[in-house]
């Protein structure tokens, strides 16, 4: 049987934000890798837990919720932008002294954790990206036109609140998957965070600014390829929003980047745990 890890559930005060983050608790603590888990919409750190029981014995797994997700509470007033997540996870790492990790960059992940990585490149060891984008290559149409809206677009905050429901979470997850191998809890367990007070109006806000994170892509790429930091792509080719095409793009910047392209949807680990989590053992083991 294998080992499965400890799991410590924390709270830190992150200007008057209630962040709360999992975290494994590895048999040797001295130099165990860290990764640091940043999840996708609509999820939270419990979209990691299979991994962090699969890899979290010989690893330093750690997966906050950010503003608006999850556990996570914020003060009434809290601006729901990318660039105020970022400055709630910059904060995080500052708070736990983590002072060298990687960084799982997953859907909204991806910008939240690039902007950190471009505030603190010093400590970042490494990269493992899955269907995170940085490149308009990576986009759909459906995701081009989502992205698009604003608004003072008449019905745009309408298409925004379609996809918070029940039947647009549920979409994300079994579009582009064989759905018999998703766990229904995984989507019913994100509705139920969705339909907390205030929570849709965070997401709309930040469906809004999403438009924010492509424009920053050419300085994201321009990190990339100063910094070339080992990266490891694992990516669900079945993706409705982000296409095989961007896990490709990355090459272009990261040619020594390791790709492995799945049968998968947007949410990979869900169905494809058991390939994907030896690949970051192994490329975690390197980065010692």
């Amino acid at each position: 049987m294998n080992r499965l890890p400890l799991v410590r559930h924390g709270r830190i005060d992150i200007d008057g934000v209630e962040v709360h983050y999992r975290e494994s608790v590895p048999d040797d603590r001295a130099d165990a890798p860290v990764l640091l888990l940043l999840h996708g919409f609509p999820s939270a750190s419990h979209q990691f837990r299979r991994l962090i029981d699969a890899l979290g014995a010989d690893h330093r797994l750690i997966a906050p919720d950010y503003p608006g997700f999850g556990q996570t509470t914020a003060p009434d007033g809290f601006t729901y932008t990318f660039d105020r997540l970022a400055d709630i996870a910059e904060g995080f790492v500052d708070r736990l002294d983590l002072q060298r990790f990687a960084m799982y960059l997953f859907d909204f992940g991806a910008p939240v954790g690039l902007r950190l990585a471009e505030r603190r490149p010093e400590r970042i060891t490494g990269l493992v990206v899955q269907n995170g984008n940085a490149y308009t290559d990576g986009l759909s149409d459906a995701a081009r036109d989502f992205i698009a809206l604003a608004p003072e677009q008449t019905g745009a905050e309408g298409r925004i609140r379609d996809l918070l429901t029940r039947e647009g979470t549920r979409f994300q997850y079994e579009t582009g998957a064989r759905p018999e191998f998703i766990a229904p809890e995984s989507w019913t367990l994100d509705q139920h965070y969705l339909d907390l007070p205030g929570r849709k109006e965070a997401q709309v806000a930040l469906a809004f600014d999403y438009k924010s994170n492509v424009e920053r892509y050419d300085g994201w790429q321009a990190w990339l390829r100063r910094h070339t930091p080992p990266t490891l792509i694992v990516w669900g080719t079945g993706d409705p929003f982000f296409t095989e095409a961007g896990a490709r793009a990355y090459l272009r910047d990261l040619p020594e980047a390791e790709l492995h392209l799945f049968d998968a949807g947007h949410f990979a680990l869900e169905t494809h745990l058991n390939e994907i989590a030896p690949l970051i053992a192994d490329f975690m083991e390197r980065q010692r």
